[in-house]
């Protein structure tokens, strides 16, 4: 709660920098309104609607649900949907919306310097705000320093009966399915991902703590989870949460080649929105120093503005290679990905 209190000091601050902002991009503002769909579910986002009102006196509306209950919504309003923006996790989320012609492209100087181009759409239809690197934890008693270092690595017989993941349904595992599709084909990625399923430890189940918790307690020796659920039993003042953390190892994968696969949060304007210039104006606040530092500091991700990194946590992690391959191909390969993982027995 500290550090959270100390980035809301922050306020004036982002006034300030979105006054730049408002010099710099789009003048005309209509109705001080701004209608936002939304499956982020996390309390601390509410300091960076706060501050974006306090900021420009538009107020903001916020509608939340899950990303494709939001996204079939909008599908069913149509020419009359009330909505300007839709923000969502996972970039195979922003492809699905894409997909149902929900997006327009977006053009600003501003999102396109600061948002790192393998993070936003080609096109400008969606951009990244906030990332997340999908890793691989292990039990340092069953799994020595050094012994695994690969995303591929998962599929080696030798770990036969040791790994822990989610469902395939999972869109996290799906974006994971579709970069390795992307770099090694729909083929190989297969043979990968049967390796993978005849290395579980378990049926697939639970979220990403529940994996990581799992690998803590020797029910599996290796797990994949994001960054940022581990993150938080870091900060955490649980003496359970600590024991987690003590026993348990992480790998940035791939470092030696392509680099970790890294997802996003990220948003865009939508076809139909009713106030599109204050659309633009909410995603240019979003890459401020100052609410970049809100997704750092409040929900334990990855900024995507250089040098702005403040949580503990993730400084303690070190820095990481990270792929840099464009992430709308894992929506693009999201299908075959599904189709793959479906083949090969990944529940």
């Amino acid at each position: 709660m500290r550090l959270f209190l100390q980035i809301s000091g922050g306020v004036l601050i982002a006034a300030l920098v979105l006054g730049i902002y408002l010099s710099l991009s789009t003048t005309v503002v209509e109705d001080k309104i701004l209608n936002i769909y939304s499956s982020r579910h996390y309390q601390t986002d509410e300091a960076l609607y706060d501050d974006f009102t306090r900021a420009t006196g538009i107020t903001i509306n916020r509608l939340d649900g899950n990303g494709d209950e939001l996204i079939e919504r909008m599908v069913n309003e149509g020419l009359n949907s009330p909505a300007d923006i839709l923000i969502t996790v996972d970039v195979g989320r922003l492809w699905r919306a894409d997909q149902a012609e929900l997006l327009v492209p977006t053009s600003s100087q501003i999102l396109n310097e600061r948002v790192p181009e393998n993070l936003r759409h080609p096109d400008g239809r969606w951009f990244g705000f906030s990332s997340r690197a999908r890793i691989i934890f292990y039990n340092k008693s069953m799994i020595e320093d050094g012994e695994i270092t690969r995303y591929e690595d998962l599929a080696d017989p030798r770990w036969r009966g040791k790994i822990c993941i989610r469902s395939s349904g999972n869109v996290y595992n799906l974006s994971l399915m579709a970069s390795m599709i992307e770099h090694h084909g729909l083929e190989a990625a297969e043979t990968w991902a049967r390796g993978l399923v005849a290395n579980f430890a378990r049926n697939p189940q639970g979220g990403d703590t529940d994996q990581i918790r799992a690998v803590a307690s020797g029910e599996c020796a290796i797990a994949v989870a994001n960054s940022y659920y581990f993150a938080r039993l870091m900060l955490s003042d649980n003496a359970d949460d600590q024991a987690v953390v003590a026993a348990v190892g992480v790998v940035f994968p791939n470092q030696e080649d392509r680099g970790t696969h890294v997802n996003i949060s990220g948003a865009g304007v939508l076809a139909h929105a009713p106030h599109p210039n204050n659309a633009i104006l909410f995603l240019e606040y979003l890459v401020s120093s100052t609410a970049q530092a809100y997704f750092a500091q409040g929900n334990n991700e990855y900024p995507v503005v250089a040098g702005v990194l403040v949580n503990p946590a993730l400084l303690s992690l070190g820095a990481f290679k990270t792929d840099q391959i464009n992430v709308a191909v894992f929506g693009k390969n999201q299908p075959d990905a599904q189709r793959a993982m479906d083949r090969a027995g990944w529940q």
